[in-house]
């Protein structure tokens, strides 16, 4: 500011508001650099120490050849601080504009337009962001594969509002005859973390359109791999069973209730041997099944709940209770109504065990509802599919970037977006410049102040770690390493036992 120069904000008359708490004069400061995510700061150096964000913005294959465009740093920058701050749709970006301090923080010059952003993400080759992002995410994940994992693979839905490409009437089941896209998503289940997300067209729902995505996923990961491949009764069909058998690749699948298999749910159900699963009163038995299509004989695990208890079944067919049709009322003992589930798998674990691994599967739908409506995976859409594609993509590794920087913080278990943002990152932050430095004043608005600065010091624990062995080791891979510190800091869950194979039903049946 030039020396007797005076702003507009200095030069205006304060305004008089009567507010319930008494009187107060107003001043706007259009002029003063401050940011509501005050603790942006420590996730920038997070990614700073990792040199992931410095990765992310060298391998975008977005060039622009005028002097006047934008940097490629300020459009990947502020795509990524509309992720941090939740927002899923680009007229969002238009509320980041005054926040200099997190453009500082990210090492940009300022945060671009929403139609800059659009605009940049267009000038991105499918092929060349696919080979850009892809690589990306594998390297955000792969260091804490090296323990027993599950692969979890599922598809939601994305309704649409306008004449998108791909925008057809699907399966949608919350919206039908709503137009949508797919999002088929490999998660890993122990961490919940994103391995690749495939957005396609509205009718291609299937899984068939995941199955080459999972041969290849499963081909990347080499001596990764999960040690089971789980997925609901969308997966467990001859496609895709023959890629993971092909691959010796143990699965878990549920099956649907087509003809044949409530068949085998009549022969089995007056079964005497049926175990105990679990204390909520679930049973399980196994038997072997090959359904018209499936290429041979498979293992199949039955589990079973009873819905009613002491109630006639003429009583149960007068509500609305949703009841598996079985022909023969006398193989349910007049008085007992089951739930029955089927799954496909060719592990040996014991009934048990199966039965709990497919029920972890709920603890994933949790984070698929997680990415898709406070992640933007359900939001940024354009009028093609292929910046869709990019930005879902770019969502999750952002995802994933917190999702590791969350963990630091508090090893002892995940924070949803929901939580972690109010206590990691929302604090009222006001910069100031003398000397060549930069002060910056943060006031938290959490009432948990005292554990966010203990979770801020967990954080900064970890980096100290990694800066002290990259002093040490100057060419360490500096990600790598700290993956290694977080996931030792993570209270271990219970692994993947192997157990010996079991003799099928047709070796027990010879002798």
């Amino acid at each position: 500011m030039k020396a007797g120069q005076i702003t507009e904000a200095a030069n205006e008359a304060p305004m008089v508001v009567d507010t319930l708490g008494g009187r107060m004069h107003v001043h706007w400061d259009t002029q003063a650099q401050a940011t509501p995510n005050g603790q942006l700061v420590f996730f920038t150096e997070f990614m700073a120490t990792a040199g992931v964000f410095e990765a992310f913005v060298e391998s975008c294959p977005l060039e622009y050849r005028s002097p006047n465009s934008p940097g490629k740093r300020d459009v990947l920058g502020t795509l990524v601080l509309a992720a941090l701050a939740g927002h899923r749709r680009y007229a969002h970006v238009t509320a980041l504009r005054g926040d200099a301090v997190a453009a500082q923080a990210l090492g940009m010059t300022r945060i671009v337009s929403e139609d800059t952003v659009r605009r940049g993400l267009q000038r991105i080759d499918p092929g060349a962001s696919e080979q850009w992002l892809l690589p990306t995410l594998m390297h955000s994940v792969r260091e804490a594969l090296a323990a027993p994992w599950v692969l979890d693979i599922d598809a939601s839905i994305k309704p649409l509002y306008g004449r998108q490409e791909g925008a057809e009437i699907g399966y949608n089941p919350h919206k039908p005859g709503r137009p949508s896209h797919v999002l088929h998503t490999y998660w890993v289940g122990n961490l919940r973390l994103v391995l690749d997300v495939q957005v396609s067209p509205g009718k291609q729902h299937s899984s068939a359109r995941a199955r080459a995505g999972l041969a290849c996923l499963l081909d990347e990961l080499g001596d990764r791999r999960p040690a089971l491949v789980r997925g609901d009764c969308g997966y467990g069909n001859e496609g895709i069973l023959t890629v993971l058998e092909a691959r010796s690749q143990p699965y878990l699948l549920r099956l649907r209730q087509t003809k044949n298999v409530k068949r085998l749910i009549v022969r089995q159900a007056g079964r005497a041997d049926w175990t105990r699963a679990d204390a909520q009163g679930w049973q399980s038995a196994d038997a072997e099944l090959k359904l018209d299509g499936w290429s041979r004989t498979r293992r199949v695990v039955l589990l079973r709940h009873r819905l009613r208890d002491n109630e006639p079944l003429n009583a149960l067919r007068e509500t609305t209770q949703l009841r598996l049709p079985i022909e023969d009322d006398a193989v349910l003992n007049g008085h007992e109504m089951w739930e029955y589930t089927v799954l496909v798998t060719d592990v040996a674990y014991p009934l048990e065990t199966v039965a709990q691994l497919y029920r972890d599967r709920c603890d994933c739908e949790n984070g698929f509802d997680e990415l898709k409506n406070q992640w933007g995976l359900g939001g940024f859409t354009t009028q093609d599919i292929a910046r869709c594609q990019t930005t879902a993509r770019i969502m999750a590794l952002v995802y994933n970037g917190w999702s590791w920087y969350c963990r630091a913080a508090h090893p002892e278990g995940r924070l949803e977006a929901i939580t972690s943002r109010p206590l990691l990152l929302a604090a009222v932050g006001r910069s100031t410049s003398h000397a060549g430095s930069t002060q910056l004043y943060l006031t938290p608005l959490h009432a948990m102040t005292q554990h966010i600065k203990s979770l801020v010091g967990n954080i900064r624990k970890a980096l100290d770690h990694v800066k002290g062995l990259a002093e040490q080791l100057p060419k360490t891979d500096r990600w790598r390493e700290l993956l290694r510190y977080i996931c030792a800091s993570i209270v271990p869950s219970t692994s993947l036992q192997v157990v010996r194979p079991r003799p099928s039903l047709q070796q027990i049946a010879t002798g």
